[in-house]
């Protein structure tokens, strides 16, 4: 590991230390809200190996990343993905990473769940929009929420941090919103609401319908807790508060009703070695060639990061006033990774 290397930091003096990595575009679910049911995914030789994937992160921790979370699709699909895990393990012993993490549907944590523990992996986001089996199974088209129910008990026995991330659908899970915080608050798990962004094609279903409003969200919060505003992060761009009643921390994603983009620190990696500095952005430069000419030598890696976050916007353009969805992305959220 190269330890002399200068910080990575955008053009706007954001220190980036946060990276997410998409290691499959692939998922046993198809979600209304990021797939199509008939998604076209990548074909396997595209991908980058999982050899090529350790090197890539190892190179951005080299340059001062500290926190990387693994996604999807669903990364645990991923064939002999504990490797992975495992081969990123060196850097928290090291020191040089002081988190290594991953989001996912639960569909797979009953199978992996002490193995990521024993790899270093100490808190897990898992995507549960709904505690309604008919809706998780409509929502899904392809999930059971029994098996995800058994991955966070399987979560909780390893000893894995949980916080569940709901994102919000108006028309569909508004109503089981006290529903929610209540068996989160039962499970001692974190709770964090997302907006619904406007990412990739995804058939029938309609952006503008789905919104819900966090603003909106939290206020019918409101009417029932005493809500407490905590400066805290973690590392992401949520915002939190605290039920005062349950004392348990429910978060705030809210693109679209509050850019929190002045503090960005992450940029995200896909499955085929593309770089998005920014969510919201079409723009992204491809670091395979780096990667992939000089097997045997990290400087051109090094150099073409440094530049690819040299062209980190300022923040992105999500928007949905004027009732058009403005500022929408043509890939799916799948092929960037959350």
């Amino acid at each position: 590991m190269n330890t002399t290397l200068p910080p990575l930091i955008d053009p706007f003096a954001r220190a980036i230390t946060y990276l997410r990595i998409s290691v499959t575009d692939r998922c046993d679910f198809r979600c209304v809200y990021c797939m199509s049911e008939d998604m076209k995914f990548l074909p396997k030789k595209d991908l980058l190996t999982l050899e090529e994937l350790d090197r890539m992160c190892s190179a951005f921790i080299d340059m001062g990343v500290e926190k990387l979370r693994i996604t999807g699709g669903e990364p645990l699909v991923r064939r002999s993905i504990m490797t992975f895990f495992d081969a990123m393990s060196r850097h928290l012993e090291t020191g040089a990473l002081k988190e290594l993490t991953l989001t996912t549907n639960g569909s797979q944590l009953a199978k992996y769940a002490d193995d990521l523990y024993a790899a270093g992996v100490r808190r897990v986001n898992i995507s549960l929009d709904t505690l309604d089996d008919q809706k998780f199974a409509d929502i899904t088209r392809w999930g059971r929420l029994t098996q995800v129910l058994h991955g966070i008990d399987a979560a909780q026995r390893a000893g894995l941090r949980v916080k569940i991330n709901a994102v919000a659908l108006k028309g569909f899970n508004d109503v089981e919103l006290f529903d929610i915080v209540n068996w989160c608050a039962s499970r001692d798990m974190d709770l964090t609401f997302i907006e619904v962004m406007p990412m990739g094609d995804i058939g029938n279903e309609d952006r503008l319908d789905q919104y819900w409003p966090l603003t909106d969200l939290r206020n019918q919060l409101a009417t029932r807790y005493q809500l407490t505003d905590l400066a805290e992060r973690s590392g992401g761009p949520a915002r939190y508060v605290r039920l005062e009643e349950s004392g348990q921390k429910v978060g705030f994603i809210t693109p679209m009703t509050h850019n929190f983009c002045e503090s960005c620190n992450r940029v995200r990696l896909t499955c085929t070695g593309e770089i998005y500095t920014c969510l919201g952005q079409e723009g992204w430069q491809d670091l395979r060639p780096a990667l992939r000419n000089t097997p045997d030598d990290d400087a051109p890696l090094y150099e073409a990061i440094r530049a690819a976050i040299g062209l980190k916007p300022k923040g992105h353009d999500f928007d949905y006033s004027r009732q058009d969805v403005a500022g929408k992305m043509s890939r799916h959220m799948s092929h960037t990774g959350g």
